[in-house]
């Protein structure tokens, strides 16, 4: 089956998803420029706007529970990844981390079978073809800073998925507890 995809809102804005046959081949975040994700699902997908056929529907609607809040994991999505075999690893490592939990750059490239290579690690969650599906918005860098995120909106997008998510410290509470506009529910 030739690769189609399909634009939908969330509680975080626009979002697009690309897919093959039942698999997930691509996901965005729009932000304000819907023409991009269009653009991009074109070039790198060759595909072309549909509606979603019953398995995909199926997996918008989690992403939708997902963001609204709801302790969704996303984990047994299937998705086709044409990535080389490190990042191939790494985001299959990734992918056990469930919903509210942090990971390192540092901690998953030791998950992923190559200590040492947080950097690549980093590199990899930049090139990450389908994010919050694969939640490439759980690793933090291990000095305690953010580390980056290329969605619309940057690492304040990536926080607002965390808090969304309710990440926390363990037993220290919420990532955003201490920080003075943190949203308490």
């Amino acid at each position: 089956m030739s690769a189609a995809f399909a634009l939908f809102d969330t509680a975080i804005g626009r979002c697009g998803i690309a897919w093959r046959d039942d698999a997930v081949a691509g996901f965005v975040m729009c932000g304000s420029d819907e023409q991009a994700a269009v653009s991009r699902f074109a070039s790198r997908h060759q595909a072309q706007p549909a509606e979603p056929i019953a398995a995909i529907a199926a997996i918008i609607a989690r992403v939708r529970r997902m963001l609204d809040g709801e302790r969704i994991d996303l984990a047994d999505v299937p998705v086709t990844l044409d990535v080389p075999a490190f990042e191939r690893r790494v985001y299959a490592a990734l992918r056990q981390i469930p919903p509210g939990e942090t990971i390192t750059y540092g901690a998953l490239a030791e998950r992923a079978g190559s200590p040492g290579a947080a950097q690549a690690v980093g590199a990899a969650m930049g090139r990450n073809p389908i994010p919050v599906i694969i939640p490439c918005h759980r690793v933090l860098a291990g000095s305690g800073k953010s580390g980056g995120f290329s969605a619309p909106g940057g690492v304040t997008t990536k926080f607002r998925i965390l808090q969304i998510e309710r990440a926390g410290r363990g037993e220290d509470g919420l990532l955003f507890d201490d920080l003075p506009l943190a949203v308490k529910s």
